[in-house]
């Protein structure tokens, strides 16, 4: 269930345009890459859909339900942000059994289990994690929380390398035994771009891209060589990032596979490669 519709959102504070309207959907059972560079409006964008701000235009639907002081809508949400908004005397233990209270289908037995699994004391105070254990804690309640729709605003920071390999294949397993909406907002694109489905590119409020990684990673390849051959290949073609190293160049094209013109490449004797999401969002957002 839980279908996100943003309808002409826009949020402005004075004279900065946090977000500009912005139209958007969100489908129900897919994971989901929200991108964008700091200030993007990325956040902004999530504490809309969550109703933690509101909109100086625009609406939010979930389900066909506006969001706007609705709690049955947003008790389906778990919103699981940057900043540590919980009570900080608590310990572990004692969080999970408080955030029950709201999420009352929170899975008490998966949260111990996860407890186990990334190494986090129980019996910790919130006020004693460190960065990273405070980041898998809120991550924990996220994913244990059986919500349809699940946000997530930089869940790896301050995690080390294992950690994050481990939540991601946890994300994975968790959306596989039970499917639902997820949206992941990182900086780490090319670590987070095995489980996504989708991804949304947000630069300076505005939306400039929304596609499924298959068919990104279908349309997009970098093509490299001499320059004066790579100017050959890519006249008349749009490009999105072009990069120099003295007499050599490297060139990032997202167009539909057909256009793709393999005899000419093989002509001018040039190199073609695929093009990383993270190289595709650098050059987009540049």
């Amino acid at each position: 269930m839980s279908k996100i519709e943003i309808k002409s959102l826009t949020k402005q504070y004075g004279d900065v345009v946090a977000l500009d309207n912005v139209s958007l959907d969100i489908e129900r059972n897919k994971i989901y890459g929200l991108l964008g560079r700091n200030g993007a409006g990325k956040t902004t964008l999530l504490n809309l859909i969550t109703n933690k701000l509101f909109p100086t235009a625009g609406e939010v639907f979930i389900d066909g339900e506006n969001v706007k002081e609705n709690d049955k809508v947003l008790n389906n949400v778990f919103y699981m942000f940057e900043d540590n908004l919980y009570p900080e005397g608590l310990r572990v233990k004692e969080l999970i059994r408080w955030v029950k209270l709201f999420y009352t289908s929170l899975d008490v037995d998966y949260a111990k289990e996860l407890c186990d699994k990334f190494g986090l004391n129980t019996h910790s105070k919130i006020k004693s994690l460190s960065t990273g254990y405070s980041t898998i804690c809120k991550d924990i309640l996220a994913l244990t929380s059986n919500a349809e729709v699940i946000l997530l605003d930089e869940p790896v920071l301050g995690l080390d390398a294992n950690h994050r390999d481990l939540l991601y294949k946890e994300i994975l397993s968790n959306y596989i035994k039970q499917p639902k909406t997820i949206v992941i907002s990182t900086h780490l694109i090319e670590e987070v771009s095995e489980i996504l489905e989708e991804v949304i590119i947000i630069k300076e409020g505005k939306i400039i891209l929304k596609d499924t990684v298959e068919d990104l990673m279908t349309r997009a390849y970098m093509i490299s060589g001499e320059a004066s051959k790579v100017q050959q290949y890519i006249k008349n073609k749009k490009y999105i990032g072009l990069e120099k190293m003295g007499k050599y160049q490297q060139v990032t094209i997202l167009e539909e596979s057909k256009k793709r013109n393999t005899q000419l490449i093989n002509e001018l004797d040039l190199e073609v490669s695929k093009a990383p999401l993270q190289k595709l969002f650098i050059n987009l957002t540049n």
